[in-house]
């Protein structure tokens, strides 16, 4: 299959883009090789590789999102669409990768999310990024949307891919400890998304590990899987709270997921964060 990807520098981009092509032709695009929010440019770069898939990783940042609002709407909402308008004209699948910042995140404590709640963002990420999910299903009609949350893996700095490290290595780090939600290990996000493309059932999927933790819980997790005491994790783990950081963007407190639709098709529930978690501190 020839697959087209853009985003490919990032986490979920740079991962997707090696193991597909293992088996697969794949076009891997950075921004610096197509600006999807260019119209012209993405038709035209689209039509050329003739992809029967394409997949969107491109994504403008949280509190980025807030501070310039029209790049904000120009990446997460427009650039989606002229990618699943380009698909839809060659006949092409299209997967979006989305967020559950789709979701307001109270109270903290309810049911895991499902695409049977409303979503209701409570920062422009979140709404550009629903924006977007609208704009790829309506037009593409062979569109998936793939909702995901907390993405860990090799080759980023972020803090849910170093933390392991981290600690191991005696760092100071800092946890937020008052918000909670679904951890998703990269190469599990993989798996999961391309047995949904084999299944073909067109749709909203909420893909994540199972079960629910804050930061702190995240890196207490990592510091017992590297081996070190809980008194020496204590003293390098710095608990700090949400509430108090004062970032441009609003942060939903609680925002777990549940995935109805791989229930409906016969695909396996994820398995847990901790497990996740543990392989990739193994590798």
């Amino acid at each position: 299959m020839k697959i087209l990807i853009t985003g490919a520098a990032g986490l979920v981009g740079s991962h997707l883009a090696q193991r597909l092509a293992r088996e697969n032709e794949v076009v891997a695009l950075t921004h610096g090789d197509l600006d999807i929010t260019d119209e012209a440019a993405v038709r035209r770069r689209v039509a050329q590789a003739i992809p029967e898939l394409v997949v969107n990783c491109a994504v403008f940042q949280v509190d980025e999102c807030e501070q310039t609002p029209a790049k904000a709407r120009a990446v997460n909402t427009d650039g989606p669409r002229h990618l699943a308008e380009a698909a839809s004209d060659l006949g092409a699948t299209i997967i979006q990768f989305s967020t559950q910042y789709a979701f307001p995140g109270e109270p903290v404590g309810r049911a895991p999310y499902t695409i049977q709640d409303e979503p209701r963002p409570v920062n422009l990420y979140g709404k550009t990024k629903v924006d977007g999910e609208q704009a790829v299903r309506h037009a593409c009609a062979r569109s998936y949307v793939i909702r995901t949350s907390w993405v860990f893996g090799s080759g980023k700095s972020t803090f849910l891919c170093t933390v392991a490290d981290d600690l191991c290595a005696g760092k100071r780090v800092r946890a937020i400890d008052d918000i909670w939600s679904s951890t998703t290990y990269v190469e599990d996000l993989i798996d999961r998304t391309m047995e949904i493309h084999a299944k073909g059932r067109y749709g909203v999927y909420h893909v994540v590990n199972a079960g629910v933790c804050s930061y702190y819980e995240f890196a207490l997790e990592a510091g017992h899987l590297r081996g070190i005491a809980r008194d020496e994790v204590d003293r390098l783990v710095e608990v700090i709270h949400e509430r108090d950081m004062q970032r441009p963007a609003a942060r939903p407190r609680y925002t777990p997921m549940r995935c109805l639709l791989t229930e409906e098709i016969g695909l396996p529930p994820m398995r847990r964060w901790h497990d996740a978690l543990a392989e990739y501190v193994r590798e």
